[in-house]
């Protein structure tokens, strides 16, 4: 394993953290069945640590997206390229 691939699985442990932290936005299964989910299209905001926990999830979810992309182009594009060649 290389070191970006403990970084990568770093990122990873961090983006499933944070969107564990992240609260349900709507009542779920009892507020159908109990008629509290009237307001479904009321729009709700983040506030304070939600807002908070939902911009870090934002921020690391894109690096970690561009990290994936920078692994698979760099990392695997040499080993790919020779496979194929060494395959004719």
């Amino acid at each position: 394993m290389n070191w970006y691939d403990y970084i990568f699985m770093i990122m990873s442990v961090i983006v499933i953290i944070l969107c564990l932290l992240q609260g349900g936005k709507t009542e779920g299964a009892s507020g159908a069945i109990t008629g509290g989910g009237l307001n479904v299209f009321v729009k709700t905001k983040e506030r304070g640590s939600e807002r908070v926990i939902a911009i870090l999830t934002y921020i690391v979810v894109i690096i970690f997206f561009i990290f994936a992309v920078l692994i698979q182009v760099l990392g695997d594009g040499a080993g790919a390229a020779s496979s194929t060649t060494s395959a004719l």
